[in-house]
């Protein structure tokens, strides 16, 4: 646990400093990861001076004693809860039980403790893989409960869905004031591109590069090309985390996304002129090829915070390949 010292994003637009962040004390879990470190440069830049990040080595979330005696050491005033147990098609396929288990707990114990101290507000990130496997384009927050998530991915969802019914069941109950955010699919420097935990874009980016140092006239994509997604760049979101702590208090869930829908052979495309690769790409069609669209309607988070993405697909993946190649020690260590 410490207190956060400033790291880089270079991203970061003139962000208007808030007197909501100045004194205020700030518990962030997760941090050190992906999003917590855009998370903590973006509080940074907002003027917030008491942020403390919740290290998973030293604070075990999915025990309850744990998250006490965090709250405990800290006294939060807000808390803006990151920490997940994350990973790609692959991961969600070989460690459902796990993904599953460990972010319904940290989650879990995390509202209860804040509820628990009537700490002021907490702001909880969920995420897309809670949407219905088939869900009207873009995905509306009030068609969360419309079926029943894709495959690959429904552990993971379910367990982070499940947070916002705490949420809004405690707020009915004993008046707690908790946000739930959900991003789209996140990409940008930092992401993790360990083959185990990698999402799609690290995982492609990783491929590509690779390929081309070692001279390789093809790669293999898993599935068909067909499905698409939506990408949101992390310092994007990052603002969107920012801007929702300090604005809005509502009961309903929010998306946040960057209106931009690609279909994942576009992005191959993208990503091996990024990379340089100048072989043939093979599609494996016997692999999966996980929710057939995924593109969010953001209007919610315009409305009620202001929020709107700013970051083109192209700076994106052009920093994210730049961060990769000048830190590939440290993206491709497994941390999960």
């Amino acid at each position: 646990m410490g207190r956060y010292q400033g790291r880089k994003h270079e991203s970061i637009r003139s962000t208007p400093m808030s007197a909501f962040w100045t004194g205020r004390q700030v518990l962030v879990t997760g941090g050190s990861g992906f999003l917590g470190s855009a998370v903590l440069a973006q509080l940074a830049a907002r003027g917030a001076d008491r942020v403390v990040c919740a290290e998973s080595a030293e604070h075990d979330l999915r025990d309850p004693s744990a998250v006490a005696d965090l709250f405990a050491a800290t006294e939060p005033e807000l808390v803006i809860h990151l920490a997940a147990r994350v990973g790609g098609i692959g991961a969600n396929q070989a460690r459902p039980a796990d993904l599953y288990l460990d972010n319904l707990l940290m989650g879990t114990y995390v509202i209860e403790e804040a509820r628990r101290r009537d700490t002021p507000k907490v702001v909880v990130v969920g995420t897309i893989c809670s949407y219905p496997k088939f869900t009207p384009v873009p995905f509306q927050e009030s068609s969360l409960w419309q079926g029943y998530p894709e495959e690959t991915n429904a552990p993971y969802g379910i367990a982070k869905l499940a947070q916002l019914v705490q949420l809004q069941s405690n707020r009915a109950q004993y008046g707690q004031n908790g946000i739930y955010l959900m991003p789209t699919n996140l990409y940008g420097p930092g992401d993790k591109f360990h083959a185990a935990v990698s999402h799609v874009i690290p995982a492609l980016v990783k491929k590509c590069v690779e390929a081309r140092e070692a001279g390789d006239d093809h790669i293999e994509v898993w599935g068909t090309g067909s499905a698409s997604r939506e990408f949101l760049y992390v310092d994007d979101a990052a603002e969107g985390i920012a801007l929702a702590a300090e604005r809005y208090d509502g009961a309903e869930p929010v998306n946040l996304g960057s209106n931009h829908e690609m279909p994942i052979r576009e992005l191959v495309d993208e990503i091996v002129a990024a990379t340089g690769f100048t072989g043939e790409v093979r599609w494996d069609d016997t692999k999966p090829d996980g929710q057939p669209r995924r593109r969010v309607d953001a209007t919610r988070a315009r409305e009620e915070f202001g929020f709107a993405a700013h970051t083109t697909f192209a700076d994106g993946l052009r920093r994210t390949v730049e961060w990769y190649l000048a830190n590939r020690e440290a993206a491709e260590a497994r941390d999960h």
